[in-house]
């Protein structure tokens, strides 16, 4: 399930379909258990104000003490949304990539709002729906290894080439580690994970 909501790096929106695309033709089993793709239309997110995700803002850290590019609300409403999809296929399982140990401090990333999310669609839905989120205490190293372990080498392959990170929407340099500026936090965050996963390996 993706979402458009209106984000400036919009290349994530193309990155997405390519690496569904992939990840069913290289690995079949999967890609039967997934389903049909689901494009939903979040930019009422967009339309509350600004942040470096969604307009040409630089990317800091505000008054508020978070990063600029912190899009309120935006997993919470993502999740909803995912409910609701879910309730009407019978689904009671989301899952969500969010992360904590190595982040940018959105608050919407944390475990214990997601808890309280899962709780609240439970209610709302009058439904046993969980949020699963496997990579919430690994961090990017871990992550890497993980694709290691469950796919191989041709899933690290596929995700250094086909998935997008890159806050500013940069395919035009090519690193390592996948597409990138290198600078922004995102690309810090990717390639620092991704260093410390080859020390590591």
């Amino acid at each position: 399930m993706g979402f458009d909501y209106g984000q400036r790096h919009r290349v994530e929106l193309a990155c997405r379909t390519r690496f569904i695309d992939s990840l069913r033709a290289q690995f079949p089993a999967w890609g039967e258990r997934l389903g049909v793709d689901h494009m939903l239309d979040a930019s009422v997110l967009k339309s509350l104000g600004e942040s470096a995700m969604t307009d040409d803002v630089a990317i800091e850290m505000t008054e508020a003490g978070l990063p600029s590019t912190f899009v309120p609300g935006r997993n919470l409403l993502f999740f909803t949304l995912a409910g609701a999809l879910a309730y009407r296929r019978g689904i009671d399982v989301l899952v969500g990539g969010m992360c904590e140990t190595d982040y940018s401090g959105y608050p919407d990333c944390r475990a214990a709002t997601l808890a309280a999310q899962e709780q609240t669609l439970q209610l709302g839905l009058d439904s046993t729906v969980r949020i699963e989120t496997p990579l919430m205490y690994v961090d990017k190293a871990g992550t890497w290894a993980l694709a290691e372990a469950t796919g191989g080498q041709a899933l690290v392959d596929l995700v250094t080439e086909e998935t997008h990170t890159c806050y500013l929407g940069d395919r035009t340099h090519r690193h390592e580690w996948g597409y990138g500026c290198g600078t922004c936090p995102a690309c810090e965050l990717r390639s620092s994970g991704w260093q410390r996963w080859k020390a590591g390996a």
